[in-house]
Parts: C-alpha cells; sequence; structure tokens
C-alpha cells in the first residue's frame, strides 16, 4: 500500500481538505485500499480540530473531515510517505531544507496538475475564501490524478 502524505502549514484547511478529496476520489475509482492519504503540517500544533470553516465546505462536499487533528510533520511521516504533495513553494522548500535525502518524494500540487498558482491558505478568512481553496485543490487533484498514482 502506497503512503500519499499532503503538507500545508497548520494542518487545519488545506492539506486536510486535500486528504479528504483524495481519499473520496480514491474510494470512487475503487483504488483506496492500494493508497493510505495523510495529512500534516509544516507548523502544526498538535491535536487542533481542523477549521470549522474547512469542515463545513468539505461536508458540503461528502467529505467528513470533523474527527482531524492537526499533526505535526516529524521525520518518520517524510521517510515513510511515498509521495509528499505539498501546497506552496515554501512547504517545498522547508521539506527539502530539513530532509534533503527525501526531496525526490516532495512535489507541489500545482505542479503535478500541470498548474503554477500554489494553494492559497483560507485560515482566518471568511468561508467563501475556504470554497475558492477546495475548489483550486479539488480541481488540481483532478487533473494530477493520474500523475499522483504514477509517482505514489
Amino acid at each position: 500500500m502506497s503512503l500519499i502524505l499532503m503538507v500545508c502549514t497548520g494542518n487545519l484547511c488545506r492539506s486536510p481538505m486535500a486528504a479528504g478529496l483524495l481519499r473520496q476520489r480514491l474510494a470512487r475509482e475503487g483504488l483506496d485500499e492500494q493508497y493510505t492519504v495523510r495529512s500534516a503540517g509544516t507548523w502544526a500544533l498538535e491535536d487542533r480540530p481542523a477549521s470549522e470553516h474547512a469542515v463545513e465546505v468539505m461536508a458540503a462536499r461528502g467529505v467528513d473531515i470533523s474527527g482531524h487533528r492537526a499533526h505535526g510533520l516529524t521525520s518518520a511521516d517524510v521517510a515513510e510517505a511515498d509521495l509528499i504533495l505539498v501546497m506552496s513553494r515554501e512547504h517545498e522548500q522547508m521539506i527539502a531544507n530539513t530532509w534533503p535525502q527525501y526531496r525526490w518524494k516532495v512535489h507541489r500540487l500545482s505542479q503535478v496538475a500541470g498548474k503554477r498558482r500554489d494553494v492559497e491558505d483560507p485560515y482566518g478568512l471568511p468561508i467563501e475564501a475556504y470554497r475558492t481553496c477546495a475548489d483550486v485543490i479539488e480541481d488540481y487533484l483532478e487533473r494530477g490524478f493520474e500523475r499522483i498514482l504514477e509517482l505514489a
């Protein structure tokens, strides 16, 4: 089973939403037994719940992240993952600088989708920013789905 790790900053919005949406897509394709999807944050405070807006936006899309608890990225996470999908260039650089031996595992979600724009952080913004963020993530996952499977 391949492990795909989604990474953002606080592990409260983007990476839990991305993980939930990818799990949903994998299940729809009958591939959920072949892949495990987790999430972590580069600056996460352990055990904080996902943002209320993130939970609400995901629920509207049929994805339940209400039980999510933030997890700070560890060397074990990076070593164990087969593929690490990050939301921004800063996350990519942080992982590459901290664990250069695993740089090859790290890809920006935007890049696997053939796009250039990073996934912007909606934290602290109105719910519409979370909807926009979820739209971007969903679009990138759709465009990059086959590439994600190849990389994992």
